[in-house]
């Protein structure tokens, strides 16, 4: 199945709706039956029928077949959040007294479920260097039930082995979990590689506008049918209709954005990897990067996202850095249009904030869609403030 047709028509029966180009927005909460035997037929079948908008909504439904399809998966489901769709990956697959191991920096969110949340319920998680596959086998108990991966994470971004991963974790029978929101399942295909389940904070590339917050989970059938009818109807974290349809538009224009923005962010690196003012740069894709050659094996891009240790020599020079910059707005999140920047200092209180792993001096960046000569020169304005 070609991209073109994924994001244009598949799922699209437009017969259904007047020929309409664009599918609707089924804007209901509740879908009625004629007959009992009708109804019970439905009940019987509310992950793929409309019955009540918590379990299946058509233009959800639209939405659903695309991202499947997108990443290789039998199906797919689409939630509130990133966060929730990843708190129902892995919620889902332990329960009291099991064992799981997830890489060192994951999503902030992703830390508290695993060391906050799940601690508090009798599941114990080893936390590790994913760098090297050998790490996770070594952490592997008689109890481990689920490795949780972020390849690459969204601050230093660390890769895993995934074939690697994937093989070790099937031998021992282990559920394997990844965080692909960096890549999008257009720059790397996790589920081809034997990963079990791909989830995603939508709200970036995959809407890509910054105007809905959303998430994925991919898998196989029984995996995705399973998780839909415990975690997903008893939490209750879905998304609008209106929301998935936004989504459906986000989409259609996924491999342009994403292309430009990686031309883009190209560009900006080179300019970056030799500054005198540029202590650090962290990239995938850059020849420095510690593991390029995996980066290029498994991912076939980077996108946007990249970050940088100032050569400074104190809080405020980052600061005044910062707040000179005119084309990167100052904000979270990433993948839509806009270009940002997240300096980590706003996390701390000063530089002597001892953190294993976030530093004063460290700026995410993330380039959208503006041209490259103009972000190149807002930062060479920024730097000679410095």
């Amino acid at each position: 199945m070609d991209l073109s047709y994924i994001i244009n028509h598949l799922g699209e029966e437009r017969d259904q709706y007047f020929n309409a180009v664009s599918p609707p927005i089924i804007q209901s909460s509740n879908f009625a039956s004629k007959t009992v035997a009708d109804m019970r037929h439905t009940l019987q079948n509310e992950f793929e029928e409309p019955f009540y908008t918590r379990g299946y909504n058509p233009t959800v439904g639209i939405l659903r077949k695309k991202l499947a399809a997108l990443e290789g998966a039998e199906d797919a489901l689409v939630t509130s959040s990133g966060s929730a769709a990843c708190a129902i990956a892995v919620m889902g697959n332990l329960k009291a007294g099991d064992h799981a191991i997830c890489v060192n920096k994951p999503y902030s969110w992703t830390n508290k479920l695993f060391n906050n949340i799940l601690a508090g319920y009798g599941v114990e998680t080893t936390m590790i260097d994913g760098t090297d596959p050998e790490n996770f086998a070594r952490a592997i108990k008689p109890n481990t039930k689920l490795i949780f991966l972020e390849s690459p994470n969204s601050l230093t971004f660390e890769l895993q082995d995934l074939e690697a991963v994937a093989a070790i974790a099937k031998k021992h029978n282990i559920v394997t979990v990844i965080d692909n929101s960096y890549c999008t399942p257009l720059y790397q295909q996790p589920i081809k590689m034997g990963i079990d389940i791909t989830v995603h904070s939508a709200t970036k590339y995959l809407n890509g506008h910054s105007d809905v917050v959303a998430g994925v989970l991919c898998g196989s059938k029984e995996m995705i049918n399973r998780l839909f009818a415990s975690e997903l109807m008893t939490y209750g974290s879905i998304i609008s209709p209106n929301d998935a349809w936004l989504m459906i538009r986000g989409l259609r224009t996924l491999p342009l954005r994403l292309e430009r923005s990686n031309e883009t962010t190209t560009k900006v690196v080179e300019y970056l990897e030799n500054h005198p003012k540029v202590k650090q740069l962290y990239f995938p894709f850059s020849k420095s990067f510690p593991q390029y050659e995996l980066a290029k094996k498994q991912m076939q891009g980077c996108g946007g996202l990249f970050s940088i240790v100032l050569n400074v020599e104190n809080m405020e020079q980052v600061e005044t850095f910062c707040n000179s910059l005119q084309r990167f707005l100052m904000a979270c999140s990433w993948g839509g249009h806009e270009s940002l920047i997240f300096p980590s200092c706003s996390l701390l209180t000063s530089q002597c904030y001892n953190h294993p792993y976030i530093k004063w001096n460290m700026i995410r960046f993330y380039v959208g869609l503006e041209d490259a000569e103009v972000l190149i020169a807002d930062l060479e304005d920024a730097f000679a403030k410095i």
